[in-house]
């Protein structure tokens, strides 16, 4: 709760430092356009959509890749009013909020007709059950994944062409781009990859347990593209998070482990476990490389914006020599700026209060 009221709290100076959002635009045509989706089709419009819908699993990642456009506020109409922690982002985001439409969870074909949308998006997961209904309706679907780096750069050019702003769209992909290419280029010079272990940790109903990503999620790019080998990757090549024993991490014996705590502070996860017998006898514990992944308003491991944050800090984490001394939180400042014109003095009061994991 104090988190919460930390930052609404503050709500205006956020709201008054996303005003001055860069309004970085190319004219275009207002349509008509044709876009290719995640799924491979053309989907035509007549025109630029101008009432958005977004719905479906995992939709908040899709928001939040819309709203680094300064044109989501405006086109983006409804939404599920979900949140992953305490706050809604988009909420701090768009002084329109309150006007949107918001939307069940898994959303049915009648809440899409009161919404009046011309173009709804949502994951390519979605399309078979939430998605065909909607197309029957004859309202266009374009489908996104926004689930690994490739597909991130490849989503942010087709929200370009919806909003009719390439331009915003290639300095995005070039934000993306440029941070996985400055790595790719250090890699190859570490002189060893480290095995590493990335779990989830939860203790819902007081039971504790220990999961890790498939192998084809971002938290498993993410560790390869950081200079290191995802010591679990061959074991879980379902669709997933896939619970683990303690027996089974000290089999693994990594060079490091990460944990992600969705729900907690992972640095306090991290202080309790290291006080843990049967964690003490672990490498990485022993050797000082016990991690929590850094998150704010969410979490940096995400195919959220923000997993750009946590392949910079994890692979000047685990690569210090080749990377040299990277400023995590300066770069987080940043990056706010750029994607959504928070300046550094709100980034300071707002987004730094709730930053955890071991980040410093």
């Amino acid at each position: 709760m104090k988190r919460c009221a930390t930052l609404f709290l503050l709500f205006a100076l956020l709201l008054s430092a996303c005003a001055q959002v860069a309004q970085t635009q190319t004219p275009q045509a207002a349509g008509p356009i044709a876009v290719i989706d995640a799924l491979g089709r053309e989907v035509k419009l007549d025109k630029l959509p101008q009432q958005i819908a977004v719905s479906g699993r995992a939709s908040l990642m899709i928001l939040d890749a819309l709203y680094m456009f300064p044109e989501a506020k405006e086109r983006v109409v409804a939404f599920e009013d979900a949140v992953q922690g305490d706050v809604n982002f988009i909420k701090l985001l768009d002084t329109q909020y309150a006007e949107k439409a918001f939307l069940k969870r898994d959303a049915g074909v009648e809440q899409f007709v009161t919404a009046e949308p011309d173009l709804v998006l949502m994951k390519s997961s979605q399309a078979e059950k939430f998605g065909a209904p909607i197309e029957a309706l004859n309202i266009p679907v374009v489908y996104l994944d926004f689930e690994t780096p490739e597909q991130y750069t490849r989503d942010l050019a087709v929200l370009g062409q919806i909003f009719g702003n390439d331009a915003r769209a290639q300095e995005l992909i070039q934000l993306y781009q440029g941070a996985v290419d400055e790595i790719n280029q250090k890699v190859p010079a570490a002189a060893a990859k480290p095995n590493v272990l990335v779990l989830q940790y939860s203790d819902k109903d007081g039971a504790v347990a220990f999961d890790v990503p498939p192998t084809s999620w971002m938290q498993t790019r993410m560790v390869e593209l950081a200079g290191a080998n995802p010591v679990w990757k061959e074991a879980n090549l379902g669709s997933g998070w896939a619970q683990v024993t303690i027996e089974q991490v000290a089999a693994w014996d990594p060079d490091v482990i990460l944990i992600i705590s969705y729900d907690q502070n992972p640095s306090d996860v991290t202080a309790m476990l290291k006080q843990d017998p049967q964690w003490q006898l672990l490498r990485a514990v022993k050797d000082g490389k016990l991690y929590g992944f850094p998150k704010d308003i969410y979490s940096w491991d995400q195919p959220d914006t923000r997993w750009l944050l946590g392949l910079k800090w994890l692979a000047s984490l685990l690569h210090p020599d080749e990377f040299g001394q990277v400023d995590a939180l300066q770069s987080a400042r940043e990056f706010y700026q750029f994607a959504y014109g928070v300046d550094a003095a709100s980034y300071d009061a707002i987004i730094l209060p709730v930053t955890q994991g071991d980040i410093d």
